[in-house]
């Protein structure tokens, strides 16, 4: 079977749960693959119209299916197409889009037509219930795979100095990592001041942010607020060995998002054996079991509060690593996703 995969490619962007990466479509192509079904993937930027995909759908040999990752930026660009496709969605269409009518018309027109809808958890089922047309029967819930793997070639010392981290106590630092595409959705700056001031009564803690750079009017006033703010570093962007390797030397991962569907660094984190401390957003909070899997907060002092607690309560600490490792390798397993994704594209057939 020949199959369309639609999607933003945009370097570094994110319709999808590692909206600073796109290991995950690379991954549900190498599933569709491994299913012996060819697969194309496409980014859908280089479209203008509908009319457009469905000349390339009908091309010769023709596609006999296709799939698209977000409801609006790439489902609607199936509508016109003649054979059967699924969808994924792909966070910001239901936390965000729905809240514009016209595109919220456009994804209902999409989510009908399609075969099978995929949604990454319980709650984004759910939200796509409440703001769509129901389709309860054609979405399925199939959490992000997980799959993690560290350099051994990596100095923890000499990552710490490329940040401006300058500190003689390197083996002693409680180290927050931030990890996230820098745009305004993953609100990095939201705990900055907050973190400063607690990092000015105890130098030990700093905070670090990583992540690529893709909103480049929002990047230079995260650079700018990094360079003058006491105890907050920017990083540059790892790569994906280098980031888990930097990862498990850290004391904790944060995430400080207003939306996620769901995000791939949380559940890193968990299977690398780190303790996540999560903004409490509905994304966060169907993954991050609060003093279960993970910490959640509401507000950057209880951001504070939650990691001091993290610092001082040693089970607590240990509680939530086993827990979020144990949740991921029952959750997020490549195989059961690879398993399921063959089976909905079946019902392509």
């Amino acid at each position: 079977m020949k199959v369309l995969f639609l999607a933003c490619l945009s370097p570094k962007s994110g319709n999808c749960t590692t909206a600073e990466r796109i290991s995950y479509l690379l991954n549900f192509r190498s599933h569709i693959e491994s299913a012996g079904h060819t697969c194309e993937l496409r980014d859908a930027s280089e479209f203008q119209s509908s009319a457009e995909v469905a000349n390339l759908v009908a091309q010769n040999p023709p596609f006999e299916g296709a799939v698209a990752i977000h409801l609006f930026k790439a489902g609607r660009l199936l509508l016109d197409i003649q054979v059967p496709f699924g969808v994924i969605f792909g966070g910001t269409d239901i936390n965000e889009d729905v809240k514009v009518e016209q595109k919220r018309v456009v994804m209902e027109q999409v989510l009908l037509k399609a075969r099978f809808a995929v949604a990454f958890t319980e709650k984004l089922k759910e939200e796509a219930e409440v703001f769509l047309l129901s389709q309860s029967s054609k979405i399925y819930v199939q959490p992000q795979g997980i799959k993690t793997e560290a350099t051994e070639k990596f100095c923890w010392t000499e990552f710490l100095k490329s940040t401006g981290v300058r500190s003689e106590y390197v083996d002693e630092l409680h180290v927050f990592l931030l990890i996230c595409g820098l745009r305004r959705v993953k609100d990095p700056l939201y705990l900055v001041e907050v973190f400063s001031e607690w990092h000015c009564e105890d130098p030990l803690n700093v905070l670090v942010i990583i992540g690529p750079k893709i909103d480049p009017v929002f990047t230079v006033e995260v650079e700018a607020v990094a360079k003058r703010t006491a105890g907050v570093f920017l990083a540059q962007e790892r790569s994906q060995q280098e980031l888990h390797a930097a990862m498990k030397r850290c004391f904790a991962v944060v995430n400080s998002s207003v939306s996620e569907g769901m995000s791939a660094a949380i559940l890193e984190a968990m299977d690398l054996g780190v303790p996540v401390v999560a903004r409490d957003i509905p994304g966060n909070a169907a993954v991050v079991q609060h003093e279960v899997t993970g910490l959640l907060y509401s507000s950057p002092q209880e951001f504070v509060h939650q990691s001091q607690r993290l610092l001082s309560d040693r089970e607590l600490r240990e509680r939530v690593v086993r827990n979020g490792k144990l949740y991921v390798e029952e959750n997020h397993g490549l195989k059961q996703e690879e398993e399921s994704y063959q089976r909905l594209l079946e019902t392509l057939y």
